[in-house]
């Protein structure tokens, strides 16, 4: 069985070319053996052959050969084994980098990720320590780091463009960087080094002490961040338990010592908060309202869309049109109903008689759910937490704007709204009310037209849709009248 007993720096590149070479001579997964440097050495292999002197042409996707640049850098044994595995396949297997279901990839893309994350933060979490005369022509440091992979090659690149003016080294217990000069090089690891303290972990822990906000401690977030076991290593972690142990006492002190609102907009506030309903932005416009929209994080889909889509309208607009969440292109723009179903919704609102332009148009979301396929961001439904959270600014621009009407347009915004998506077909063409009161007119989304296979189906829905907008402007009529 053919050995490949790599190198232990320059790892990367010497996988490529020894799977280049087995590619080349059509050697199968199974029947060759992986290792790095001497201790990773497999006893029941062959001695180890010179299969990376061998060049081949090899055509593979790009996204590929990023994730065999992160993936050789993970401590799992069966690394090498895994990608070449994988390079065999994407032979034959046409599309199956973009596979989404394929458990091998999917063992390989979660290795890829820790990589990354290890990464991070051996960037965040070096310590550096003076350890040379001040007075020399370039500074001296040191520091040590303990990786959970083997991260210190691929990463030191960014150390010696970061601190290009100094001679600095890391030590691991894997390998060791060495910067002098301008010049980057590595030796072998070694166990921790005797660092002694510098003059500056002093400041740098008052300086930690002082930005920690006791009134926002969230532990778990926290821990997530700045994981236990990197504490040792880093002079400000020293410090945790105490703001810990102290931050309630520190967050009463705080409020206490917080100054008075001034009578006029503690006023507002208390008459805002009394209102029935839920809790509501602080925004008495729509113009702040966008802006605390578009700064939202309460919930996680802020993180992967491009912005927030809020509404837009007439503030006295007596038609509020709510849809279920921002599509591609309205997360790309920024403005609700720009994409395929808003162009639908205008050609047939204006067939029954309904303006948009005096209409406010939102959605129940205002953050892009999807989910990544290829080049393309796939629609995903947002679910019951989402759209709770989201309540939150949906009920704040019912407040502002007061509508007469709401016009809601699909399982979310019925969700949002009612407090509930089930029989949303039966429903359809008929009014409820938020818990509030305000009166809701209950159809389908344009989207679900859209979505429809059938032509024959999909022109009857869509009759039954322009229906149902003939009657929501004839209600809003009535409310008008009344």
């Amino acid at each position: 069985m053919p050995h490949v007993a790599l190198p232990h720096t320059g790892t990367d590149k010497a996988w490529r070319d020894a799977a280049r070479g087995l590619i080349a001579r059509r050697v199968p997964p199974d029947e060759v053996t992986w290792s790095r440097g001497a201790t990773e050495e497999d006893l029941f292999a062959q001695a180890p052959e010179q299969v990376a002197q061998t060049r081949a042409t090899l055509k593979v996707p790009r996204d590929f050969v990023s994730l065999a640049g992160s993936v050789v850098w993970h401590r799992d044994p069966e690394r090498f084994a895994r990608l070449y595995a994988m390079l065999w396949r994407l032979r034959s297997e046409k599309g199956l980098m973009e596979d989404r279901g394929d458990a091998a990839l999917a063992k390989l893309r979660s290795m890829e990720k820790a990589v990354h994350r290890d990464r991070h933060k051996m960037t965040a979490f070096v310590r550096f320590r003076e350890i040379g005369a001040r007075d020399l022509p370039r500074r001296r440091f040191a520091a040590w780091f303990e990786p959970t992979h083997f991260t210190l090659e691929p990463t030191a690149p960014f150390f010696a463009r970061r601190f290009a003016d100094m001679d600095w080294m890391i030590a691991t217990p894997d390998l060791t960087a060495i910067f002098e000069n301008g010049e980057l090089s590595f030796a072998e690891g070694q166990p921790k080094p005797d660092i002694p303290e510098d003059a500056t972990e002093e400041l740098w822990g008052t300086y930690f002490r002082n930005i920690f906000n006791p009134a926002r401690l969230k532990v778990g977030a926290m821990m997530s961040e700045m994981p236990k076991k990197y504490w040792k290593n880093l002079p400000e972690a020293r410090h945790i338990p105490e703001m810990i142990a102290s931050a309630g006492a520190r967050a009463e002190a705080m409020q206490a010592a917080a100054p008075t609102l001034p009578p006029l907009r503690a006023a507002k506030i208390t008459e805002r908060l009394a209102a029935p309903g839920v809790v509501r932005a602080m925004a008495d416009d729509l113009d702040q309202l966008r802006a605390e929209e578009n700064a939202c994080t309460r919930c996680p889909l802020y993180e992967n869309a491009t912005q927030a889509v809020p509404g837009e309208g007439p503030r006295d607009a007596d038609l509020m049109v709510v849809g279920e969440q921002p599509g591609d292109q309205e997360d790309l723009a920024g403005r609700p109903f720009v994409g395929p179903a808003g162009q639908m919704f205008d050609r047939i609102a204006r067939e029954a008689g309904i303006d948009r332009s005096r209409a406010f148009v939102t959605n129940a979301v205002k953050h892009f759910k999807f989910a990544p396929k290829g080049k393309r961001r796939i629609h995903q439904n947002p679910n019951t937490g989402e759209i709770k959270a989201c309540r939150f600014w949906l009920q704040s621009e019912i407040e502002l704007v007061r509508p007469k009407l709401i016009l809601s347009m699909g399982g979310t915004a019925a969700e949002s709204l009612t407090g509930s998506r089930k029989g949303i077909l039966s429903r359809r063409g008929t009014v409820e009310e938020t818990p509030e009161g305000v009166p809701v007119f209950l159809t389908v989304h344009p989207s679900y037209l859209l979505r429809l296979p059938d032509p024959a189906l999909r022109d009857d829905e869509t009759e039954k849709f322009r229906a149902d907008l003939k009657s929501a402007q004839a209600h809003l009529e009535e409310l008008r009248a009344s």
